[in-house]
């Protein structure tokens, strides 16, 4: 069985995969106090948040990571399905760098040094994008 991921695609996404898979395996037995913190940062720019308990958010959020980074390596996931999980996962990721203050300099998408980090993801992004987007240009 030819698989439907071309060699530089499988670059891209193991890079993405194993990145996002050992977020969340990292998270999985995450202590009380981590969760707070991890739960606190989501809330601070997803009020709906403050609904779920701490610990359950972080449990959600591990699982969904060892989910879309392991499809991410996968090959037999097809790149459109993979690119698009990783798209909405990074949008979110980005929505925290864009609306946590003290994440970018006033009035400038510019990072901060706390914002480092999170202006990073946007590569997660590209990267998604690319996958989508080349997809739908071979069906042509």
């Amino acid at each position: 069985m030819k698989s439907p991921v071309r060699p530089h695609q499988m670059v891209l996404r193991l890079a993405t995969g194993a990145s996002i898979l050992n977020s969340g395996l990292s998270k999985r037995g995450a202590d009380e106090d981590t969760a707070m913190g991890v739960h606190g940062m989501a809330v601070g720019t997803y009020p709906f948040l403050d609904k779920v308990d701490p610990i359950s958010f972080t449990r959600a959020l591990s699982a969904g990571e060892i989910a879309l980074g392991t499809a991410l390596l996968f090959p037999l996931v097809p790149n459109k399905l993979a690119g698009a999980g990783l798209s909405a996962f990074a949008a979110g990721l980005l929505g925290l760098y864009l609306r946590t203050p003290g994440m970018h300099k006033p009035r400038s998408l510019a990072p901060t040094q706390e914002g480092l980090g999170l202006s990073k993801d946007l590569w997660l992004l590209g990267a998604g994008l690319s996958l989508v987007l080349e997809s739908c240009e071979r069906k042509r």
